[in-house]
């Protein structure tokens, strides 16, 4: 029985989802992050690999059993990552058409017509397509020149405002307090060599810590998140202007582990797009990323893609 395997890959967790090819039953699978450019390829293959056959040993199948895969990764907008994460699948699934696309491509298939998908997780970036077709994405660079307005921005963000008040006044903040107690019930100075170590293991990790403490009404944690919103809305509005979408109403869809954590992110969010982008529908997505992999890989399968072609 030949399937397809769908992954989507990002800075925090994958998800996949097997797709039998005679059957409209799915298996759904997860396992640790698997975005080459943060962690490396050594470490991404692996999170696909555990994915991948945890979702076939639930189907009682194995890698002989499958046909077509395609991989969203955060990361792999480059050709030669594109490749290099190709020919690493190829290995894991050698009787498989290998597809390798990015984390936004795969919201954007799961969304017909002109659209702008806002991704908010641990990075953050927007991709979108004009009424003419063309697909544009910006953002999704890595920490250390993009991701404006994301979990790692806002952690990032958190500690410096939480130890210059502690510099300043010589005792923690709630946000302080609460930034060390996440963190294992540390002290700044412990904080600072893990922040250097190994800050994606930090920053993302203390969004929650902010967003919870901005619901409670803490005007810091406010304060940081309403400037996230305002990160973020900039981003989809310079992708608006770059489609060329004018005054069509066009969807405009908001993904990502940020979305849903916050009521107050969520509302200040809503509001700026709404200011920003009044032609802007809010909608969801029909299919989570890694269904709509999963769809594509059964496609390629259907379609009879040679094997390892980089379709």
């Amino acid at each position: 029985m030949r399937c397809a395997l769908g992954f989507d890959g990002g800075g925090t967790k994958t998800d996949c989802v097997l797709a039998l090819e005679s059957s409209d039953m799915r298996v759904h699978a997860h396992a640790g992050p698997s975005n080459p450019v943060r962690g490396g390829f050594g470490a991404a293959l692996p999170a696909l690999r555990d994915a991948g056959q945890s979702a076939l040993t639930n189907a009682k199948l194995t890698t002989a059993d499958v046909g077509a895969v395609c991989a969203g990764l955060a990361g792999v907008g480059q050709p030669a990552d594109a490749e290099k994460m190709r020919a690493l699948l190829a290995v894991e699934f050698p009787q498989a058409a290998i597809r390798i696309c990015t984390d936004l491509d795969l919201l954007l298939a799961a969304t017909p017509g002109p659209a702008i998908i806002l991704v908010a997780g641990t990075g953050s970036a927007a991709i979108g397509r004009s009424a003419s077709g063309e697909v544009v994405r910006i953002g999704g660079h890595g920490p250390m020149i993009s991701d404006e307005g994301s979990a790692y921005d806002i952690g990032r963000r958190a500690v410096i405002t939480a130890q210059r008040e502690y510099d300043r006044a010589g005792k923690n903040t709630p946000l302080g307090e609460r930034i060390l107690r996440e963190m294992g019930s540390i002290q700044w100075p412990e904080l600072r060599k893990r922040i250097q170590s190994a800050p994606d293991e930090v920053f993302p990790r203390l969004f929650s810590v902010v967003a919870a403490l901005g619901d409670n009404r803490d005007e810091t944690s406010q304060d940081i998140l309403r400037a996230a919103a305002l990160k973020l809305a900039s981003l989809v509005a310079t992708l608006a202007e770059r489609l060329h979408l004018g005054e069509a109403r066009f969807p405009l869809v908001k993904t990502g582990g940020m979305i849903g954590r916050s009521k107050y992110l969520d509302a200040q969010l809503h509001e700026r797009l709404r200011v920003t982008l009044p032609n802007g529908d809010a909608k969801s997505l029909d299919a989570t990323p890694a269904e709509a992999a999963a769809r594509l890989a059964l496609e390629a399968l259907h379609a009879g893609v040679a094997v390892g072609q980089p379709k």
